[in-house]
């Protein structure tokens, strides 16, 4: 499975982005996908993970103000993340869970205050 991130850039606090994270290969259902971030200095922490045709879990410090939405037939998962902070400055990663673990590149967003 490939996964392929893209839509990060820069904001101001308060703005919005929305991520984008096509897979490609052999995807199979049942999967899970989701988005992952990594801040300066700190640990990998999820976000924000969907079951396909299922439900969708937020880390506390986002509830509110991001949400995941998948498009199962185009192997698509979207982060809308609306009223940005400055912590939420990280480099954010696709993950497709199902059989494995495979990651996105990356793709990094920063939010000035």
């Amino acid at each position: 499975v490939q996964l392929q991130a893209s839509g990060g850039g820069l904001v101001q606090a308060g703005g919005s982005l929305t991520l984008s994270c096509a897979a490609s290969g052999k995807i199979l259902s049942g999967n899970v996908m989701g988005w992952y971030r990594q801040g300066p200095g700190k640990p990998r922490e999820r976000v924000a993970v969907a079951i396909s045709g299922g439900r969708a879990t937020y880390a506390d410090s986002v509830k509110g103000r991001f949400t995941i939405f998948r498009d199962n037939a185009k192997n698509m998962v979207y982060l809308q993340m609306n009223n940005l902070k400055p912590e939420d400055t990280a480099v954010y990663y696709c993950l497709y869970s199902k059989s494995g673990d495979y990651w996105g590149q990356g793709t990094l967003v920063t939010v000035s205050s």
